[in-house]
């Protein structure tokens, strides 16, 4: 997802100067992998769509206070996380955050090799379960899982990023990123494979 160190260097400066080409570059650049993350973390397409658009303004209005201390995507991220879970709270207050639909999002922004390890770890009787059908009982499970553990398992095993990266993004110490990631490989584990139990039965 990152940038050459110089084109990030570039683009920083001339977002930094709002120029609203940079703007357009960023987007094309980030959007489709913030994309895939937020709609992961929340579960709902029109809200992922919405907020997707927000991280960028966001971006745009707070790049000069960007420091430069990690990379220009974990910063991106950082964002889109902590917006995440502010409208993942309101939805919650408002009663709305009923998870939609969720066919589709393997064609556009494709689950990590890590997370497809872990499901072809679970036992399934029936490998006709396999493809398109599992991948959607995953993401559906994905949505499911409790907030404070799935933002660590989609940073880890769909954007693969390293737990030293997940850590500067939400601020968590390695061992709670190690932690929050095992307990929801577990949840997703036991989700998938009872889903899949109840499918063949």
């Amino acid at each position: 997802m990152a940038l050459p160190d110089e084109l990030e260097s570039s683009l920083i400066a001339r977002l930094v100067a709002r120029d609203e080409r940079a703007f357009n570059e960023l987007v094309q650049a980030y959007g489709r992998r913030v994309s895939g993350l937020v709609f992961r973390m929340l579960g709902n397409r029109a809200e992922a769509e919405d907020l997707t658009q927000e991280v960028f303004v966001q971006v745009f209005k707070a790049i000069g206070s960007f420091r430069g201390d990690s990379k220009l995507s974990t910063w991106i991220y950082r964002i889109a996380v902590n917006l995440c879970k502010n409208r993942t709270k309101y939805l919650r207050v408002r009663h709305a955050g009923e998870q939609d639909e969720l066919e589709a999002v393997a064609e556009r922004v494709p689950l990590g090799e890590a997370t497809r390890a872990n499901v072809a770890q679970i036992e399934r009787p029936d490998e006709a379960m396999a493809g398109r059908q599992v991948e959607k009982i995953v993401q559906d499970a994905i949505a499911r899982i409790d907030p404070t553990f799935r933002e660590c398992l989609v940073l880890r095993d769909v954007e693969e990023l390293s737990y030293e990266e997940i850590g500067e993004i939400t601020g968590l110490p390695p061992g709670t990123v190690k932690s929050r990631i095992f307990r929801a490989r577990a949840q997703l584990k036991e989700m998938v494979e009872k889903e899949l139990g109840e499918k063949i039965t």
